[in-house]
């Protein structure tokens, strides 16, 4: 059996891992497209602080791991798939058969159009070479903008604070973190790093960039009206899975690839996991993108072990997302936004940077965000993912949901404790 894999991120190293566990005879074969061993692209910043060296982004950090395990790297971009040939081509022209296909092809950087967006000091933050050239230009003092404050730019904008950069974002949500956070989290949120230093613009574009006065200078024009001037520039703005080459395939794709609770594409013996998929949400049960690591490592597992012959399926995907952002710890679960008839409750102490937000459909917790209160982030993700019926604890929680650690022992672990009152966040 020759089992092929297309991307070697986190969800393509676990499956192929676990390919060779499952099937110790086959052969295992895994792509990627960077002329980098298989790496974290989640371990960027920790490089940016200088926290780790390159090698600390690797994803196994044994030399020689996959070699023994058996496992061919081969790198290469692959251009397309010929599902019914069972064959894959590469962009220089070579080919690899396979009998069973994972797609693990990930997600790639959008760039909005925006005039100047290719000056050279504008970057993406999102392979190695990316970080090597951020280095090189966010120097402490250097003025840094930073075009989106979603997941991925709150994580970035912790590491370019850290090399002391004057950081100015831009974000053209409502708040930050707008597909994360409730609206008064995100303003939260934004409050901290301005008390952090940071100068944030929330409802509002990048327009163009252009040169300035001084040399490698880049000039934003903002739609409030407003000019930055900055030394670097770093585009966040979210991103899209890697689906290109998949047209003519004959698998079928929409936002991304579809697949069922097996992790096999609409083409037998063709799974896909992480970014890449489309899958049905553990929630709501509609199909959606779901671009985290943790869900992309459990559906690389489920398909792998599927692809090897055996039996296992995945329920859903669900929103997993804790964040920290210059120290401040948010988390997201589930449908954290709440569903229409649904009940919710919530709650901020903002001098303290705390805040709790509760979302119920009956009596299951379906959706949660939290700031600043670390102890609940286990206990939130519980009882999400357990839809765990809080019977009579419903209603407490809807009064004081401070009270949740109380309801996942009293409910989840079948203990039960007794407070009366409310209590401060």
């Amino acid at each position: 059996m020759k089992h092929v894999i297309i991307g070697n991120g986190p969800a393509g190293v676990v499956a192929a891992e676990t390919l060779r566990k499952a099937d110790p005879k086959a052969e295992v074969i895994l792509i990627g497209d960077e002329p980098e061993p298989p790496y974290s692209r989640m371990a960027i910043p920790y490089l940016l602080m200088g926290n780790i060296a390159e090698s600390g982004t690797h994803l196994r950090k044994e030399k020689g791991h996959f070699e023994s395990l058996g496992i061919q790297l081969i790198s290469g971009r692959v251009a397309g798939v010929d599902a019914k040939a069972r064959k894959i081509t590469l962009t220089d022209g070579k080919s690899q058969g396979f009998d069973r296909l994972l797609i693990a092809s990930g997600s790639h950087p959008l760039k909005p159009p925006i005039a100047g967006m290719d000056a050279p000091n504008v970057h993406t933050c999102w392979t190695l070479e990316d970080a090597r050239a951020i280095v090189k230009l966010a120097k402490s003092g250097s003025r840094v903008l930073q075009i989106g404050a979603g997941f991925i730019g709150c994580i970035i904008m912790e590491a370019l604070a850290a090399r002391g950069t004057q950081l100015t974002v831009v974000e053209m949500g409502d708040r930050m973190v707008p597909r994360m956070m409730t609206e008064k989290a995100g303003g939260m949120i934004r409050q901290w790093c301005e008390k952090q230093g940071v100068r944030v613009h929330t409802g509002a574009k990048v327009e163009s960039l252009r040169a300035g006065a001084k040399a490698g200078e880049l000039v934003a024009k903002l739609s409030n009206g407003q000019d930055i001037a900055a030394d670097l520039v770093i585009c966040a703005a979210g991103v899209a899975p890697n689906i290109d080459f998949l047209q003519g395939s004959g698998i079928a794709v929409e936002r991304g690839i579809l697949v069922d609770a097996d992790m096999q594409s609409s083409v037998p013996g063709i799974y896909a996991a992480g970014d890449v998929t489309e899958a049905v949400d553990f929630i709501s049960g509609k199909r959606t993108l779901n671009a985290i690591q943790p869900n992309a490592a459990d559906q690389a597992r489920i398909a792998a072990i599927n692809m090897a012959g055996g039996q296992a399926s995945l329920q859903g995907s669900l929103a997993i997302n804790v964040l920290d952002t210059l120290g401040l710890i948010s988390a997201s679960f589930g449908q954290w936004w709440g569903e229409a008839g649904g009940e919710s409750v919530e709650r901020a102490d903002e001098n303290d940077f705390k805040y709790i937000s509760l979302q119920f459909k009956d009596d299951v917790l379906i959706g949660a965000t939290s700031i600043g209160l670390t102890d609940h982030v286990g206990v939130l993700r519980g009882l999400t993912m357990g839809r765990v019926r809080l019977g009579e604890w419903k209603e407490r929680l809807l009064v004081d949901p401070t009270r949740i650690m109380e309801a996942y022992l009293a409910r989840a672990q079948g203990g039960e404790t007794r407070y009366l009152g409310t209590r401060p966040i």
